[in-house]
């Protein structure tokens, strides 16, 4: 049988990768966002609020570029 490097098999190593991760999330429940960056102070709270809000424009420009760039390609 194969191993990796940790000397598992194949099947044993997708059991653990799949499963082991999975019953970990069972147990901790469902991603949330709300209330994120508790327990900080405001400063910090606040450069993540920033943070977040430059890379959302960051992706409209690129979006925006995109549309430009296949309109222009579309015209010639």
């Amino acid at each position: 049988m194969a191993t990796n490097a940790e000397g598992r098999g194949r099947i044993k190593q997708w059991f653990h990768d799949t499963f082991d991760d999975w019953w970990f999330r069972s147990l901790i429940g469902p991603a949330q966002t709300r209330n994120a960056v508790q327990g900080c102070d405001q400063e910090a709270r606040d450069q993540w609020k920033r943070d977040l809000e430059n890379r959302k424009r960051y992706t409209r420009e690129q979006r925006e570029r995109k549309r430009l760039e296949r309109e222009a390609a579309q015209r010639s």
